[in-house]
Parts: C-alpha cells; structure tokens; sequence
C-alpha cells in the first residue's frame, strides 16, 4: 500500500512540475509575440508618419524624386510584409530609406524651417527611437523563451509540445555598418 502511494506522490510531482513547466513555456511564447506587437504598434505608427511626411516635402525637393519613390515603396514593402523575417527585412528597408531622407533634408535649410516638416520629422524621430525600445524588449523576451526553452527541464517538453526557438531582431548589413562607424568629431 505505501509502495503504491509513494508511486502516486512521485507521478503527482511529476505532473505538476510538467505542468508549470508548459506553461511557463506557453507564457514565454505569449510574452515574445506581445512584444513583437508592440513593435508593430510603433511600425504602424511610423508606416502612418510617412506618407505626410513625404507629402509635406515633395514641392521642396523637386530633384529628389528619386529618393521620395525610394521611401514610398519600402513603405508599401513593410505594409506587405508577412512573416516575422519579412517585416524585419522590409522595416530596415524603410529605416534605411527614411534615414537617406533625413540626409537630404539637411540639404535644404527652408525645408527644415517648415514648422509642419519639422514637427513631422521629430514625431519620425521619436518613433524611431519607440522602435529601438521596443526592438530591446522584444530581444529580450525572445532571449529569456530561448532560455526556456534550451535549459533542462523545460528542453524536455518543448520540443514534443512543439516550442521552437524564437528569432532575433538583428541588424541589417547597412544598420551593421552604420553601427560600426565611428562617430566623426571636429572641434
């Protein structure tokens, strides 16, 4: 009879462990997509910045229509993008896109001092820097699920429940090489 209780007790531990583990797991994947929401909060965001932006500067940059079709059509890539890969791809195409356009605005002093243009650029900015932010905690929520889900035991039930490795947001070889540039000081 003890035998047969101490077999229960150990298959109860079991269980339970087994269940805080999987929903450790299941709070982990949830966490990851509601930060990677909250990134798409912020592209949306800056997707609805765009368009005014690039009207509000069209009549100035009348020989920069290159670079305003370059910003359009990143911006409508990023609207298509589908999967988690394809909106990191298609946003750092845009942000390249919206950064060329900031440098061509230092060009043109009026431009700048357009009140319009100038509050659209800083709410730019300001989303910009929303993005970093929330790129960070995505990162991090995506690092703590990864953790989850390689150390033991949480390794045990992952794959069989079908748990995968979450994927990074990383730099794109133009934001690697802007990073890597050192910033240029002259006094």
């Amino acid at each position: 009879m003890s035998n047969t209780v101490i077999v229960l007790v150990v298959l109860a531990l079991v269980l339970g462990i087994g269940i805080v583990l999987y929903n450790r797991l299941v709070a982990g994947r949830n966490a990851v997509q509601n930060a990677f929401r909250q990134i798409d909060v912020q592209l949306k965001r800056r997707l609805d910045l765009i368009p005014n932006l690039v009207e509000s500067v069209k009549g100035y940059m009348k020989f920069e229509q290159e670079t305003l079709e370059k910003v359009i059509q990143a911006r409508n890539a990023a609207l298509k993008a589908g999967s988690t890969e394809e909106v990191f791809a298609a946003n750092a195409a845009l942000g390249q896109a919206t950064k060329g356009l900031f440098g061509l605005m230092e060009s043109y002093p009026e431009l700048k001092a357009q009140g319009n243009v100038a509050q659209l650029m800083e709410e730019l900015a300001s989303t910009e820097n929303r993005i970093a932010f929330a790129r960070q905690h995505y990162n991090d929520m995506v690092n703590a699920q990864n953790d989850r889900i390689q150390q033991f035991p949480g390794n045990l039930l992952a794959g069989p429940f079908g748990f995968r490795q979450e994927v990074y947001w990383e730099l794109d070889e133009a934001e690697k090489a802007i990073a890597a540039a050192p910033p240029k000081v002259s006094l």
